[in-house]
């Protein structure tokens, strides 16, 4: 289709959406961006058309659908209500999202993702369904495949040129093959005022769009998810990590309370060497790298999260590749995070580089360029489980369904492979609570993996680093238990055992046989004012800060009556300070009326105090 030198402009969705179809035709393929970058009206719009009309075929290829958080509960009601109200409000929800959640999305409409939301699609069948598996570097293909004739995208406006600022990540090599002949699409804007104008690759003429929506009505507050606190654990794993990774050398890092810890630890280590040094030996680890960052580090990271603005306002990333500290390929954060790329001056913001996912997160491109400037390369990345033989498990259940996805793991841990002197890090905890009771999250086996254990590299818990690269699986079962918590190590040795993998003989040593979170505790908290929750700021108040804790306590009690039982009576007998009975207050429960609230009361009380 021919592409008009300049885009038409519209204000009104439903116009542009039969403007659209009539270009198109009645078979509509969409792509959208992944996170934050999506047209919410411009789909919402063309989902309206397709749900009137079943001639209308509508598919939409997307990932990392974002929705408002929605409270389970009476007390998370009390709780996220008016944190919602804060950082939501005014956020137009992608009517997709509800229809496939309530079973009324229309036979003429599928929607495809190659990466979820973690947690938020397990029970759906119709996302289960049509999730597609696929590393980050070959969903361009797998939408080129479905023929997309439509991508719509949220922009950033300055003068006559549009930035698709938060993803590049796959847009810029859409429009590679459109340039090539190999795919045929309407580029679609939507301005919107709170996006950063990123510029260099990001930048873009107004004639590579066909239609553009720009009005007051369909502005909107950038989604802005609140930054998750850090406990010890986490910062144990940031401080395990931070002594991993050389001076001089290159970083990716994804989004999270460990990507925080791992940050922050980084930037101790780089500005008070003597208390990192202090800190690892406490919680028995041992700093390869523990000197000042004098060259620097360069980000070469699929995501840009806020924390690493703190590395470059922190001089640990400044090592310069091209003119950049920093190549990703899409951003979603906090609005403080977008506030603060909005307001950098434009030569610090010009150091900062989005490009494409292919040049990020691969080196089929310029190999010999990248290979030169990704030196010593730490691909840092998260798991929920891993295996005694090295296997990642980080997108999914041995059931089948589907957490989140693949994303660009597996295209980071094939780099630190390719790479000379690169290593993949995988971080975990090494337990997490479920319904109440305290389970392993390394395991003897599992039903499903994400990485493969013949391509096992360093795995981090809190309690330490397991160096599993080239390693027999003897070595590899007994480094995997010296990083396990204590409490499991006798079981998990006993399986490793009866399968022949480690000999019968075989013990625990000392010196890894306390993995316990209080001997972590107790070595962190001399120390806690090192180790805050939100180490770079965070949205929500210094009451709900106290809150967030108290209600992930009354979770996990609330699968036993016995446990809610205790709770409930330390709670009725519970003399609160200040600071708690500001958080009874904030959540309504200062003058409880009836049964039901005195109880949710105790409840909450008992969990402040706990």
């Amino acid at each position: 289709m021919k592409k008009p030198v300049s885009p038409a402009v519209f204000s009104d969705p439903d116009a542009l959406a039969e403007a659209i179809v009539r270009k198109v035709g009645k078979r509509v393929v969409l792509a959208l961006p992944l996170g934050v970058g999506k047209a919410n009206h411009v789909a919402n719009a063309l989902y309206a058309r397709a749900a009137a009309d079943p001639s209308i075929s509508l598919n939409i290829f997307t990932a990392l659908t974002l929705e408002t958080p929605k409270p389970g509960s009476d007390l998370e009601m009390r709780l996220l209500g008016p944190i919602s109200d804060r950082l939501f409000a005014g956020y137009p929800e992608l009517t997709y999202a509800a229809a496939l959640r309530d079973g009324t999305l229309p036979p003429n409409v599928e929607i495809n993702e190659f990466f979820l939301l973690a947690g938020r699609w397990l029970n759906v069948p119709n996302m289960q369904q049509h999730y597609i598996a696929a590393n980050y570097t070959q969903a361009l293909n797998y939408v080129l495949e479905r023929g997309a004739n439509v991508v719509a995208q949220l922009v950033a406006k300055k003068g006559a040129r549009y930035s698709i600022s938060s993803n590049t990540d796959m847009t810029l090599d859409m429009l590679a093959a459109r340039k090539a002949g190999r795919a045929d699409f309407l580029l679609v804007g939507q301005v919107n005022s709170e996006l950063p104008f990123m510029g260099h690759e990001a930048a873009l003429p107004a004639s590579d769009f066909a239609y553009v929506l720009e009005s007051d009505a369909t502005d909107f507050p950038l989604f802005a998810p609140p930054k998750e606190p850090v406990d010890f654990a986490d910062h144990a794993v940031g401080l395990h990590v931070a002594g991993l990774v050389p001076d001089g050398g290159t970083l990716q890092i994804g989004i999270g309370s460990m990507a925080d810890a791992v940050a922050h630890a980084l930037i101790l280590r780089h500005r008070k060497g003597g208390n990192f040094k202090e800190a690892v030996a406490a919680i028995g680890g041992k700093a390869v790298h523990a000197e000042r960052f004098r060259t620097g580090l360069y980000g070469a990271s699929e995501m840009l999260v806020d924390c690493f603005l703190e590395l470059i306002k922190a001089g640990v990333v400044k090592r310069e590749v091209d003119g950049a500290v920093l190549h990703a390929g899409f951003f979603v954060g906090p609005k403080a995070f977008y506030r603060a790329l909005r307001d950098m001056p434009e030569k610090e913001l010009g150091r900062i580089r989005m490009t494409a996912i292919s040049f990020v997160n691969s080196l089929l491109v310029d190999e010999a360029k990248k290979r030169k400037a990704r030196q010593q390369a730490r691909f840092v990345d998260t798991a929920m489980m891993a295996t005694l033989t090295g296997a990642v498990i980080s997108d999914g259940l041995e059931d089948g369904r589907v957490v989140s996805g693949v994303g660009g793991q597996h295209d980071f841990v094939t780099q630190a492979f390719a790479l000379d002197g690169a290593r993949s890090i995988i971080t975990l905890n090494a337990t997490r609570e479920t319904k109440g009771r305290v389970v392993s999250n390394i395991v003897w086996n599992y039903g499903h993996t994400t990485i493969p254990r013949h391509l096992k590299d360093i795995i981090v818990t809190e309690y330490g680093v397991a160096d599993l690269r080239g390693k027999t699986d003897r070595d590899t079962v007994a480094a995997m238990l010296a990083v396990a918590d204590s409490r499991f190590q006798p079981g998990l040795l006993a399986a490793a055992k009866r399968a022949g993998k480690i000999e019968a003989v075989y013990e625990i040593p000392p010196e890894n046989a306390d993995n316990t979170p209080e001997r972590l505790e107790g070595a962190l908290e001399p120390m806690k004012k090192l180790f805050p929750a939100f180490p770079f700021g965070t949205d929500f108040t210094e009451t709900e800060q106290r809150l967030l804790p108290a209600l992930s306590s009354l979770k996990q009690a609330s699968v036993s009556k016995r446990e809610l039982a205790a709770l409930a009576w330390r709670g009725w007998n519970a003399d609160l300070g200040e600071a708690d009975q500001a958080a009874l207050k904030r959540m309504g429960f200062d003058k409880p009326a009836g049964f039901r609230e005195r109880f949710h009361a105790a409840l909450l009380k008992g969990a402040l105090v706990r």
